[in-house]
C-alpha cells in the first residue's frame, strides 16, 4: 500500500505507466468493486502516453511493446458499466487528438483493434456515450490522410467494399442533437478532403450516395418547419416566434454552407448529385410553385419563405449548374408544377426523371408578344394594369414582378431580394441574367466592346443597338439551350421564347416595375431603398435610354413627396427636419452604392417593424407624428438620388441644402439678448415683449412666470423666466420647451387660459438605443406634455399666442429657406407655395390649427 502511494505521487514516470499497465492486465472482470480503478487507470495511461509523446519516446514504445491497444479491447469486453465504455472512448479520443509522432499515430490505425473500436455495439441509449463514441470517430478523421485512410477500408479488386468509420459516423448525420450532427458532418468533410479516388468512388455509389439524398430530404424537413413559423407569425404578429425563427434560419444556412463545403471537397459527381436532388426534393415541387399561389395545405410553403430560401441557396451553394437551372425555370408557369409536386412531396421522386413516363410537361409562353409590345411602346401601359387583368401569370419571372407592383411589404421585398441575389450571383450566366432583365447595361456595353475589340462583329453600331437581330438570335439561341438542360435532366418541357423577344424589352419590363414600386405610397421607405439599390445597378447611364414614360412617372412622384416634406416644414418637428434629412441623405448614399441590398434576405421572414407608438400613443402624438416625417424624408431623399442618377449626374456627398442665415437685429431673440446657440437654463435675458403668466406644475403649488416665445434659425422655443427683483426688464430662464408641436388653444370657456402641448425634445426613432427589434420596444415610449398658461386678461393671452404664432412662421420659413435649393432639383420641377397656414386665418379666441 506505501509502495502504490509514493509510486502516485510522480505520476509522469516510466514506472507508473508501467504499473498502471500491470494492474489493467490483471483486471479478468469489470464490475462496480473494481470500474473506478479501471476508469483511473484509463484515464491515466492517456496522460502519460500524450506526456511521453512530448517527452520521451520509450513511453510510446513500451505502450506498443504490451500491447496496450489490446488490453483496452479485453477491458471492453470483459466490462458490463457503460462509465468504464465512456473512459475508453475518451482514452482513445485523448490519445489520437494529443499524439504528434506520425508514427505513433500510425501504429494506433494500423491494426484491426481500432476498427473493432468503431463497430462495436456500444449501448447508444445513454446520450453522454454516444457524445464520446463520435468525438472518438471525429478525432480519427481529423489525422486521415491518402497514407492512414487505406488502415480504415477494406478493398476488392482495388475498389473499396467497406469503410466502417464513415459507414458508422453517417448513422447518426442526423441526429436531434445538435452537437452530434456538427460533429458527424466534420468527420464527413474530412474523409471527402483526403482526396483518396477509391474513397470518393465508395461514397457516392448506393446505398451510401443515398446520405446526399437524406441530407436533403431533412433540409427540406427544415423548410417545411421554417415555414410553419413563418405563417404563425404573418398571422399572429404579436406572437413570440422570433427567437424560434432565428434560430431555424441559422441552421438552415449552416445547412447550406455545409453542403457548399461538401461540394467545394472536389469528389466528381457530388455537385451533379446534389444539383439533382435539391431540384428534385425542394425546388420543383416547393419552392417554386409556391411563388404564385398562396399555401393550399400545411405542406406546401408560402411565398415569402421560397423566396427566402432561393436567395440562401443561390448566395450560398455556388454551382453554376444550379444557379443557372434555378433561373430557367423561372421561365416556366407555377400552375405547371402543381400538378406533379404532391406525388413529389409524399416522398416518391423518380429515380430517372429524364424517361417519358416520369416526364414533367410544362408549357410556357415567356414573356408574351403582346404584353411585351405594349410595354416597348410604354405610352399608356403599366405593368400593374396587366396583372390586374389576369388571375395568373405566364411565367414565375411575371409572378416575381407582380409581388413588386401589387404586392405586400414583404412581398415587395422578398422579390426584390431575389432579383438583386440572382444579380450577384457570379455563377449565373450574363445570358440568363439579360434573359430574365437585370443584366446591368454597363456589363452588357462591356461585352459588346470586347467583341468588337476581338473582331467578333465589326460593325461599331452593335454597342448602341441592343435590340439588334444578331443580338437577338444569340440571346434566344442561349436561353433555348438551358431551357432544353432544365427538359432533359429534370423533365421540365418549356417552349421557346417569342421570337419578338429581346434582352432590352426584358429590362424595360424590369425598369418599368422599379419605377411603378416608387410611385406605391403603402411601402415602407426601407423596402424603397431596397428597390433603389437594385434601380441603380440596372439604370442606364443618361436620360435619353429612359422612357420618357418613366421620367414622368418619376417626376410625379418627386413632386408628392416634395409638397409632404414642405408640409413638415409646418408641422411638429422642423427643428429637427434639416438635420434628419442630411442624415439620411448620408444613409441612403451610402445603402445605393453599396456592393449589396441593404437589408438581409432573412429580413423578409418577419413582419414590419412596428412603430413605438403602436398600440400605446394616441394618433395625435407627436412621436406618431416624429415618425411619419422620418418616413417622409427617407422617400424622399431616395426619390432624389435616383432622379440625380436618372439625369447623369454625380451624387453629391451632402444633400445642397442653404447655410444657416444670421439673427436679425430686430428679432425677438435678439432683443431678449439670446446668440446662435440658443437659451440655456439658468441663463439670463431680457424680458421685452414677454407676457406674465401663472402655471402649475403639481396640484395646488402655483408658480408665477413670463413668458416667451422666441425663434433662432431653424430652432425655437417656450420659455418660462424668473423676473429678477433687483434688476428691472430681465429674468432667469427656468423653463424650456420645444416651440414647434405647441398647437396653442384658448380655452373655450375661459378665455385668459392658454393651452401648450409639449413634445419631446428629441425622436426616440433617432436613438439606437430605442430602436425597435421585430416590434418590441426597449424603453417605454415618451408621452406628450400639456401644459395650461393663466394669464392677466384675455389681451394678455391673446399677445402669448400671437407671439408663439409670429415665432413658429419664423422658424417654418428658415427650414423652408434651407430646404429650398434641395427641392428644385432640375429647375423646372414647380415647388408648390406653402407660405399661408391655418393658424394665420384662425381666430383669436379659436385654436390654432394642428399641422401636424
Amino acid at each position: 500500500m506505501w509502495s502504490s502511494f509514493w509510486r502516485s505521487r510522480d505520476r509522469f514516470s516510466l514506472d507508473e505507466l508501467r504499473y498502471l499497465i500491470d494492474q489493467l492486465q490483471k483486471v479478468q472482470i469489470v464490475n462496480d468493486v473494481n470500474k473506478d480503478f479501471v476508469i483511473e487507470a484509463l484515464r491515466s495511461i492517456s496522460e502519460l502516453i500524450t506526456y511521453g509523446d512530448q517527452h520521451d519516446s520509450n513511453y510510446f514504445e513500451f505502450f506498443m511493446e504490451r500491447q496496450v491497444m489490446g488490453e483496452f479491447v479485453r477491458i471492453l469486453k470483459v466490462s458490463r458499466t457503460v462509465s468504464v465504455s465512456r473512459q475508453l472512448l475518451q482514452t482513445m479520443s485523448i490519445m489520437i487528438q494529443n499524439l504528434k509522432s506520425e508514427h505513433a499515430i500510425y501504429y494506433l490505425f494500423s491494426n484491426e483493434h481500432i476498427n473493432f473500436l468503431i463497430t462495436y455495439a456500444f449501448d447508444f441509449k445513454n446520450e453522454e456515450l454516444l457524445s464520446y463514441y463520435i468525438s472518438f470517430l471525429r478525432a480519427i478523421s481529423v489525422k486521415l490522410d491518402k497514407n492512414t485512410i487505406s488502415l480504415f477500408v477494406k478493398t476488392q479488386n482495388e475498389e473499396v467494399v467497406s469503410f466502417p468509420l464513415y459507414i458508422e459516423a453517417i448513422r447518426f448525420a442526423f441526429h436531434e442533437e445538435n452537437m452530434i450532427r456538427t460533429a458527424v458532418r466534420a468527420l464527413a468533410l474530412n474523409v471527402y478532403h483526403v482526396g483518396d479516388e477509391s474513397v470518393n468512388r465508395f461514397v457516392v455509389k448506393a446505398p451510401h450516395a443515398d446520405y446526399f439524398s437524406n441530407l436533403l430530404t431533412y433540409f427540406r424537413k427544415q423548410c417545411i418547419d421554417l415555414n410553419g413559423l413563418v405563417s404563425e407569425t404573418l398571422k399572429n404578429p404579436d406572437s413570440d416566434t422570433t427567437t424560434a425563427i432565428l434560430a431555424a434560419v441559422d441552421e438552415i444556412e449552416d445547412d447550406l454552407y455545409y453542403i457548399s463545403d461538401v461540394i467545394s471537397a472536389g469528389i466528381p459527381d457530388v455537385g451533379r448529385l446534389i444539383t439533382d436532388k435539391i431540384m428534385q426534393l425542394l425546388i420543383l415541387p416547393l419552392l417554386l410553385p409556391s411563388l404564385q399561389l398562396d399555401a393550399a395545405n400545411d405542406i406546401q410553403i408560402g411565398a415569402i419563405t421560397s423566396l427566402y430560401l432561393l436567395c440562401c441557396i443561390l448566395r450560398i451553394v455556388k454551382i453554376k449548374d444550379l444557379a443557372n437551372t434555378i433561373a430557367a425555370a423561372l421561365f416556366c408557369s407555377p400552375e405547371a408544377f402543381i400538378a406533379d409536386s404532391e406525388t413529389k412531396l409524399n416522398g416518391y421522386v423518380p429515380d430517372h426523371v429524364h424517361e417519358p413516363e416520369n416526364e414533367i410537361v410544362i408549357e410556357v409562353n415567356g414573356c408574351s408578344k403582346q404584353i411585351m409590345q405594349s410595354l416597348s411602346s410604354s405610352s399608356q401601359v403599366r405593368t400593374e394594369d396587366i396583372i390586374a387583368k389576369g388571375v395568373s401569370h405566364s411565367t414565375l419571372r411575371d409572378a416575381l414582378l407582380s409581388y413588386i407592383t401589387v404586392g405586400d411589404d414583404l412581398q415587395v421585398l422578398g422579390s426584390l431580394s431575389m432579383l438583386a441575389t440572382l444579380l450577384q450571383t457570379k455563377e449565373l450566366d450574363e445570358i440568363m441574367l439579360d434573359a430574365l432583365g437585370i443584366l446591368p447595361q454597363r456589363k452588357q456595353h462591356k461585352k459588346l466592346l470586347l467583341q468588337a475589340l476581338v473582331g467578333e462583329d465589326s460593325r461599331e453600331d452593335q454597342l448602341f443597338s441592343l435590340g439588334s437581330s444578331s443580338i437577338r438570335d444569340e440571346f434566344n439561341c442561349e436561353l433555348d439551350g438551358y431551357l432544353q438542360t432544365l427538359k432533359d435532366q429534370y423533365g421540365v418541357a418549356c417552349s421557346s421564347l417569342e421570337v419578338g423577344t429581346t434582352p432590352s424589352a426584358h429590362r424595360f419590363q424590369v425598369l418599368h416595375t422599379l419605377v411603378s414600386l416608387f410611385c406605391r405610397s403603402n411601402i415602407s421607405p426601407e423596402t424603397l431603398w431596397d428597390g433603389g439599390w437594385l434601380f441603380r445597378q440596372l439604370l442606364p447611364y443618361s436620360e435619353a435610354e429612359f422612357n420618357s414614360q418613366h421620367l414622368k412617372l418619376l417626376k410625379d412622384s418627386y413632386k408628392n413627396c416634395t409638397c409632404a416634406l414642405l408640409e413638415e416644414t409646418r408641422g411638429t418637428w422642423p427643428d429637427l427636419l434639416v438635420s434628419i434629412l442630411r442624415d439620411e441623405w448620408k444613409k441612403c448614399k451610402r445603402a445605393m452604392e453599396a456592393s449589396s441590398p441593404p437589408k438581409e434576405p432573412k429580413c423578409i421572414l418577419f413582419p414590419l417593424e412596428k412603430s413605438s407608438a403602436d398600440d400605446v400613443l394616441p394618433s395625435e402624438s407627436s412621436i406618431i407624428a416624429g415618425e411619419k416625417m422620418c418616413k417622409v424624408v427617407k422617400v424622399f431623399v431616395l426619390l432624389h438620388q435616383l432622379h440625380i442618377f436618372s439625369l447623369g449626374r454625380a451624387l453629391p456627398d451632402q444633400p445642397p441644402t442653404c447655410l444657416p442665415s444670421d439673427i436679425p437685429e430686430n428679432s425677438r431673440a435678439r432683443t431678449a439678448g439670446l446668440d446662435a446657440s440658443g437659451p440655456k437654463l439658468g441663463a439670463e435675458l431680457r424680458l421685452v415683449d414677454a407676457v406674465p403668466c401663472r402655471i402649475a406644475f403639481e396640484r395646488g403649488k402655483e408658480r408665477h412666470f413670463c413668458f416667451l416665445a422666441i425663434s433662432v434659425g431653424t430652432s425655437g422655443w417656450i420659455l418660462l423666466a424668473e423676473e429678477l427683483p433687483l434688476k428691472k426688464h430681465y429674468g432667469i430662464i427656468r423653463i424650456v420647451a420645444p416651440l414647434a408641436g405647441s398647437n396653442p388653444t384658448i380655452d373655450e370657456k375661459h378665455s385668459r387660459w392658454l393651452h401648450l402641448r409639449i413634445r419631446p425634445s428629441t425622436l426616440p426613432v433617432l436613438d439606437p438605443a430605442k430602436s425597435i427589434t421585430h416590434g418590441k420596444a426597449k424603453t417605454k415610449a415618451l408621452v406628450d406634455g400639456r401644459w395650461t398658461l393663466a394669464f392677466r386678461d384675455d389681451e394678455s393671452c391673446k399677445t402669448a399666442l400671437s407671439m408663439i404664432i409670429e415665432e413658429f412662421d419664423l422658424q417654418s420659413s428658415e427650414v423652408k429657406r434651407r430646404l429650398n435649393s434641395l427641392l428644385n432639383i432640375e429647375g423646372g420641377i414647380d415647388v408648390p407655395d406653402s407660405s399661408l397656414h391655418p393658424s394665420e386665418a384662425s381666430s383669436s379666441t379659436q385654436t390654432p390649427s394642428n399641422s401636424s
